[in-house]
């Protein structure tokens, strides 16, 4: 029996919502907030509505779980369409312990007018919902809609057949709290509670199958990396469907702690609020993507706000989305470093949705081999490492080898290949993918039979004693050079933002190639008309790639901001990009297309009008079915 939170008479549970009671029962932990909603920094604590207890969310989680099963059966699946806060948590909690498969999702605006509704189309269509719990405001909205004679027939054909539960209904009821271990009837560590999406960097977004148990384990592993415990306050602006927004609603109770939660729309208005959230609540670990960093500097410095920044309290800034640039990191904590922000707090991580989410940290909280923090972090190629591979020596819990994504055969370190891992933490599959399952969550090395692995779909390569593992790239998005090289298309598009920072937005770029062209797309900060500033921005491109990198970009297309498609955690869909590029269907400013020597092809602005003519038609063909194919044949078709 292993045992968590640094008591031995706490064992482990098999599910995290067993936690909850455990710490409800707990003299020190029954009026301890379990997670604080702050919406821009205006946080009231003596508001109930706005913290939650130990005891008062076990109280509601045990009362909603009541509700629920008075007009849903166990093992019913649901979805959860509540916008993100408070009510959210308790929800996702009262379904895993009414014993209900749960699918919570963002909700799309109910008018359904900005065809902002494919994600819960697919959902719907997928996982076969019977009910949909959402506020009753939203619910009437959604009836509104289909009332309308001009509504979309297949949506409102799934909305119809929907059980619809207002939260209001489920919450605030009186229910028996009391919750006797021995007769929990929430789901099973082999039953599957979450079906979460994941978010599409590489492709459409697929469902992901996730057992009770793994998410356990995951979160188990997470706290024992990070070193959290009772005492640990977190931060997270992040999504709280899926991934890492999600997991640390886990990991906060599986650890005891206490997580102040805002909003991704928060954030983006006003990306301070999170460092001023840090100082507010003193908080010990937060984890944000690696364009948090730069946006942060750029946009919510520490000198533009009215209130003091302290980040003295920081123990795990957890930076997630590969790759992880060292230059990022440094620019930020040569701001914030005055500001009592500790480079020993730099925490580079990896997951995936595949794999419950976490999978490794670089970080280290005991290590003594002096390269436990930032500083002394090696680099390769400008990025930080994510992980330190244990010896053969050691049993670790988490497998992680690097493979010949062909061969299935490992590859020595120093060299480049996919990313795998086996642990407990794997997920089930993918729902309604047999086959695909089958090609990604039972890897193999070749002529040996042992455990199974999850293919990650990431290119990475170890190197060092310390075997510090970095993630390079995905193995879907590599750019072949006509010198028979790879490239990542991170590099071309970090040395395109570096060429005119003050023009184009940072993390908004995205680099493809197309009949052995290499295009760039990039979003302008401001729709300037100015052809001659345009184009010199274009070559300014170009030049500073071929500087950098040693790569010929064969076409420039800046566009109007907002035009390069992301995923809800930020990351740029690249495939998607291409799409719009072929389709023509790009907001575009001006395009600029050069010869080998650089001089200029063609250019065009205003509109995308790549596919003029019979030779941009014929590439169109040919690149779409090469884009079908690898959509439908690709292991790694998202990604957290």
């Amino acid at each position: 029996m292993n045992y968590e939170n640094y008591d031995p008479i706490f064992p482990d549970q098999p599910v995290v919502d067993q936690y909850l009671p455990i710490w409800a029962s707990l003299s020190a932990f029954r009026s301890k907030p379990a997670f604080i909603w702050s919406e821009d920094g205006t946080t009231n604590v003596s508001n109930g509505s706005t913290l939650l207890t130990y005891a008062q969310l076990n109280d509601s989680v045990q009362s909603i779980s009541i509700q629920l099963l008075h007009s849903l059966q166990r093992g019913d699946t649901v979805i959860i369409l509540c916008t993100p806060g408070l009510e959210l948590v308790e929800i996702i909690f009262g379904c895993q312990r009414a014993g209900l498969l749960s699918v919570p999702i963002f909700p799309p605006d109910p008018s359904f007018s900005e065809q902002n509704h494919h994600h819960l189309l697919r959902a719907l269509s997928q996982t076969k919902p019977k009910a949909a719990i959402a506020h009753h405001d939203y619910i009437t909205k959604v009836q509104q809609y289909l009332s309308l004679p001009s509504k979309d027939k297949k949506l409102a054909q799934m909305l119809q057949n929907l059980k619809w539960v207002p939260t209001e209904d489920v919450k605030h009821k009186n229910a028996d709290s009391r919750l006797d271990s021995m007769s929990y009837d929430g789901c099973k560590p082999d039953e599957t509670y979450l079906i979460q999406y994941t978010s599409g960097a590489t492709g459409i977004p697929k469902p992901v199958l996730v057992t009770a148990g793994s998410a356990a384990h995951n979160v188990r592993t997470a706290r024992k990396a990070y070193d959290l415990h009772p005492n640990s306050i977190i931060v997270s602006w992040l999504p709280q469907y899926h991934d890492c927004g999600l997991m640390f609603l886990l990991l906060t109770i599986v650890s005891g702690a206490t997580c102040v939660l805002t909003s991704p729309a928060a954030f983006v208005n006003r990306p301070r609020l999170w460092i001023e959230l840090i100082t507010q609540f003193k908080a010990t670990c937060t984890p944000v993507p690696s364009f948090t960093l730069p946006l942060v500097v750029k946009r919510g410095g520490a000198e533009t706000g009215s209130s003091p920044i302290n980040l003295w309290s920081l123990r795990n800034l957890i930076i997630i989305n590969e790759p992880i640039y060292k230059a990022s990191v440094e620019e930020f904590l040569h701001v914030f470093k005055p500001f009592g922000l500790n480079p020993s707090s730099i925490s580079p991580s990896y997951g995936l949705a595949e794999n419950c989410t976490f999978v490794s940290t670089a970080w280290r909280n005991d290590d003594n081999s002096g390269n436990s923090c930032f500083p002394v972090f090696p680099s390769h190629n400008k990025l930080l490492p994510i992980a330190r591979l244990a010896s053969e020596e050691e049993e670790e819990d988490m497998d992680i080898i690097v493979v010949n994504e062909h061969t299935h055969e490992p590859v020595d370190d120093g060299i480049e290949g996919e990313i795998w891992v086996s642990s407990p933490s794997n997920a089930s599959g993918y729902l309604g993918h047999p086959f695909l399952t089958q090609d990604i969550f039972k890897g193999r090395l070749s002529n040996k039979v042992g455990r199974c692995f999850v293919r990650t779909g990431d290119k990475g390569i170890v190197k060092g004693e310390e075997r510090f593992l970095f993630v390079t790239g995905r193995c879907a998005e590599v750019i072949k050079l006509p010198n028979g090289q790879d490239i990542h298309p991170h590099y071309i598009e970090t040395a395109a933002y570096n060429s005119c920072p003050q023009f184009i937005r940072g993390g908004c770029l995205a680099a493809f190639d197309v009949s052995k062209m290499i295009v760039l797309v990039a979003e302008m900060q401001r729709s300037e008309k100015d052809n001659k500033i345009l184009r010199n921005i274009c070559e300014r491109i170009r030049e500073n790639v071929f500087e950098s990198e040693k790569v010929d970009v064969g076409m420039v297309v800046l566009v109007k901001s907002g035009s390069v498609p992301k995923t809800t955690s930020g990351k740029i869909q690249r495939w998607a990009a291409k799409q719009y590029f072929l389709g023509g269907k790009m907001n575009a400013l001006m395009e600029l297309k050069f010869d080998n020597n650089g001089g200029f092809l063609r250019s065009s602005n205003g509109r995308g009008s790549y596919g003029e003519g019979e030779e941009g038609r014929a590439v169109i063909a040919e690149e779409k079915e090469e884009v079908v194919y690898s959509l439908s044949s690709a292991p790694w078709l998202a990604r957290l």
